[in-house]
């Protein structure tokens, strides 16, 4: 997934724009009235802002600090022979490097369709990986969901790419990318990832849950 760069706005008010919520799946109504966003710091990728909002069981504005970010796609590449291909990337953040299945951010669209969704998640399996949809291959939708709505309204699109096969181009990382390997696991081999805390990111942890949720893999 692609890092933040270019700083473009600090600190300047201006009243709530509906595109400042980048998905399509966060609306006011039903009770919920956004008042104001003061923007803090904003570049192509991210703002923060401190929201003003009424909600349907406080009727006394709060404000709320948001990092308002572009949907994302995560993808579950399943090999012919029942392998997951994951990443190894270095994530600065948190100062080290972890397994995780491939990302991105959707940077064309603030409100991208379906088709538009399903095109980035064949374009960053291709892109961090090396992998792609083999000739009759599937890309299931597998639903949404928020990374961490305490503080941030990123959601990420699922999708189960099933058979992948290598491309003949092979991986090609975006220049902020750091991505030190590429490989194929068993799905035994990733539940004892999972379970020795050596997968620990929100994104890769989800999507199992879904497909073990969904009787596409089984715990």
């Amino acid at each position: 997934m692609r890092s933040p760069e270019g700083t473009i706005g600090f600190s300047r008010r201006r009243p709530y724009l509906p595109g400042v919520q980048k998905s399509n799946l966060v609306r006011d109504g039903d009770g919920w009235e956004t008042l104001g966003s003061e923007i803090h710091f904003a570049n192509p990728h991210l703002s923060v802002a401190v929201d003003e909002v009424r909600t349907p069981t406080q009727p006394t504005p709060r404000k709320w600090a948001v990092a308002h970010r572009k949907p994302a796609v995560v993808i579950a590449p399943l090999t012919r022979d029942g392998k997951f291909v994951l990443i190894r990337e270095e994530r600065i953040p948190i100062r080290a490097a972890i397994w995780s299945l491939p990302a991105g951010q959707i940077d064309e669209s603030l409100e991208p369709d379906e088709a538009a969704v399903r095109e980035v998640a064949r374009r960053e399996l291709r892109e961090e990986t090396g992998y792609k949809l083999a000739p009759g291959a599937e890309l299931i939708s597998l639903g949404f969901h928020f990374t961490s709505p305490g503080f941030t309204d990123e959601l990420c699109y699922f999708f189960l790419a099933r058979p992948v096969q290598k491309s003949a181009g092979g991986a090609e990382h975006d220049a902020t990318e750091a991505i030190l390997d590429c490989r194929e696991f068993s799905a035994d081999v990733v539940r004892q990832m999972i379970a020795d805390n050596e997968i620990r990111d929100a994104n890769t942890l989800s999507i199992w849950a879904r497909l073990v949720a969904r009787g596409e893999i089984f715990p």
